[in-house]
């Protein structure tokens, strides 16, 4: 009996959620900052204003990111626990 180890199977479905985790938090980052953006250039905004909403694009994407990135991973792991 292989106790403690993985198989090829969990080890590879380990990897394909790795891999959509990743893509999913790196295109909703990249949603909000855009939306950042589109909205820095709607609203003609110059100098430290238009800095101002992409930095805070860029905050909230990287938050949003890293919480769809670690949301996705908990969940897996979950369903994991649970399939043993």
């Amino acid at each position: 009996m292989d106790t403690g180890r993985e198989s090829r199977w969990e080890k590879d479905a380990m990897t394909v959620e790795i891999v959509f985790a990743l893509v999913t938090a790196a295109a909703l980052a990249g949603l909000i900052f855009a939306v950042s953006w589109a909205l820095a250039l709607t609203l003609d905004l110059s100098g430290s204003a238009e800095r101002r909403v992409l930095t805070g694009g860029a905050l909230l994407g990287a938050l949003a990111g890293a919480w769809r990135l670690v949301g996705v991973l908990l969940r897996f792991d979950k369903q994991r626990r649970l399939s043993r």
